[in-house]
């Protein structure tokens, strides 16, 4: 995984876990890879996934059962959406809006780029 500079590490690492909740690849009750499997997999040292396992158990999206690992919460999905959400809305929506004021974009230009885009795949 190539890191950017302006974000930690490990909320990157969070990052991609979304993503995987998201898609759907870990489902509610899953057990997840290990710290010393995603510190491996991301090539990190496992004190900064274990940063990532620490965010995300402190979010309520996953939950550690003493010596079997960690697991996706119950309501993982539903909390990891409400966290993006408000990411986004707080973080990113401010300079999309201003990008589209600047370019002279309105709300029913987006729309007919959304209508045209629909199909496209997420990915």
């Amino acid at each position: 995984m190539e890191f950017k500079e302006n974000q930690a590490i490990y909320l990157q690492i969070a990052n991609r876990f979304f993503e995987n909740i998201l898609k759907k690849e870990w489902q509610s009750g899953d057990k997840i890879p290990s710290i010393r499997d995603m510190a491996v997999e991301f090539e990190v040292n496992p004190n900064t996934t274990m940063r990532t396992f620490n965010y995300l158990q402190e979010k309520g999206i996953i939950y550690n059962k003493r010596g079997i690992g960690y697991f996706l919460a119950e309501d993982g999905f539903e909390k990891t959406i409400a966290l993006k959400k408000e990411q986004f809305v707080e973080e990113e929506l401010p300079a999309f809006l201003r990008t589209m004021k600047l370019l002279g974009l309105s709300l029913d230009d987006l729309k007919a780029y959304a209508a045209r885009y629909a199909g496209a795949s997420v990915n």
